[in-house]
């Protein structure tokens, strides 16, 4: 297997008939950090959904080898760690060690094994000492690294993340970047941070009225003002 995902001819409609994807295709290879960027309603947030399969719609979406349906999903969930834009929507529990075993307790794994593995998630991303504390009262910066961990402690493969840099402060924003760049999984990051995409994504994927118009080098799309004027960013 030589992807990581394949989606070809991905298109949805929404309840109200309105077109989100209209004909996506898409390949990221394994190791590859890329950049899912687009204006509002582009459709970014609702690709992500795709991937592992809150959304489905007409054409195929096959995530390292498995079709994305009904019967492969809690695989393909244990693989593909997808990170909301609002950590809210995936700290829900009374700790912080408690959201971050749900997804190995979700997997299976025994008390010995969940308990490392929240060990290891919560040193990953700095937040080792905040294991007895009530998510809630955390900082968004906090919040934000801890609904990594929850994805980082199912040891996926693939990485997702919807604008993650959303709504920190400039220091919480720089050490957000500074752990993205240490995480060896392959990532897509959908933003509107651009200094986040120059910085860490090498490939950079522009969406524009739910399509894919633009797939290319990174350190070639993000100097084109012109380019990224044509498609409201």
């Amino acid at each position: 297997m030589s992807y990581v995902i394949r989606i070809k001819s991905l298109s949805y409609r929404y309840p109200d008939q309105q077109i989100g994807l209209n004909g996506v295709d898409l390949t990221i290879l394994p190791g590859e950090k890329v950049a899912l960027v687009g204006a509002n309603g582009a459709g970014k947030s609702t690709l992500i959904h795709h991937l592992n399969g809150i959304l489905i719609g007409e054409g195929d979406v096959n995530i390292l080898g498995m079709t994305v349906e009904k019967k492969n999903l809690k695989r393909i969930r244990g693989k593909v760690g997808v990170v909301f834009q609002n950590p809210d929507d995936q700290l829900f529990s009374s700790t912080v060690y408690e959201d971050v075993a749900y997804g190995p307790i979700y997997q299976g794994l025994n008390k010995q094994e969940v308990k490392k593995r929240v060990a290891e998630a919560l040193s990953m991303v700095g937040m080792q000492d905040y294991i007895d504390r009530n998510s809630y009262y955390l900082s968004i910066g906090e919040k934000k690294r801890v609904s990594i961990a929850t994805v980082l402690s199912m040891q996926p493969e693939f990485l997702v993340m919807d604008e993650p840099t959303s709504g920190l402060d400039p220091r919480a924003r720089r050490e957000l970047i500074n752990l993205l760049q240490q995480l060896p999984q392959t990532m897509l990051i959908a933003t509107h941070d651009l200094d986040l995409v120059e910085k860490i994504l090498p490939r950079t994927v522009i969406m524009y009225r739910g399509q894919v118009v633009v797939d290319g080098p990174t350190s070639q799309i993000i100097p084109d003002s012109n380019l990224l004027e044509n498609y409201g960013l």
